[in-house]
């Protein structure tokens, strides 16, 4: 009964990548979208930076930990053209958690000072090899998909919440063990 339990639901390190991705994800959207036009976000711009190259190295293990664990099956009743689009989501969010972090690296890369990108005081992780015009499309880059980003995150929160409140099946359940009805 116990791998019957396990196999209707992410493992528990799939889980832990989700929900701290996530986290990350929503803390730095909000900081990124949001520091022009609110002040005070603007400390934390180091924070976003750090963050950001956190989100890319937990992503690149995400993805390292899928390809070796396949997820629990769709509910057999979904259908084809929701499976589709659940599964392109997925994949185009995953592309944003990869390509996010590395836009902005770029960006911060190409402004022409020496240094890196300091880790919350621990290190620096330095500069990519840019030149000042790869920095600018990197900065163009960056804000267009952070909010395609912010638009995946609001479908994908959506579906989940259809899913479990409306539909009633085990589909958020799946990342959320918590939330399993009795």
């Amino acid at each position: 009964m116990a791998a019957q339990l396990r196999s209707d639901r992410y493992s528990t390190v799939a889980i832990w990548f989700h929900w701290t991705i996530a986290l990350l994800v929503i803390l730095n959207l909000a900081v990124g979208l949001l520091h022009d036009s609110v002040p005070a976000l603007r400390a934390w711009m180091g924070a976003h930076q750090a963050l950001g190259l956190a989100i890319l190295a937990l992503t690149a293990a995400r993805i390292a930990w899928r390809l070796a664990h396949r997820p629990p099956p769709l509910p057999a009743r979904t259908p084809g053209w929701e499976r589709g689009l659940a599964h392109t989501t997925h994949a185009v969010l995953y592309l944003l958690m990869i390509a996010m972090p590395l836009t902005g690296w770029m960006m911060v890369s190409g402004g022409g000072k020496p240094g890196g990108v300091g880790i919350f005081g621990l290190f620096t992780v330095p500069y990519l090899p840019v030149s000042k015009a790869t920095g600018h499309l990197g900065h163009s880059a960056h804000g267009v998909l952070g909010w395609v980003m912010l638009a995946l995150v609001v479908l994908h929160i959506g579906a989940a919440l259809r899913h479990h409140l409306l539909l009633r099946d085990p589909v958020l359940t799946r990342m959320a063990p918590v939330l399993r009805r009795r």
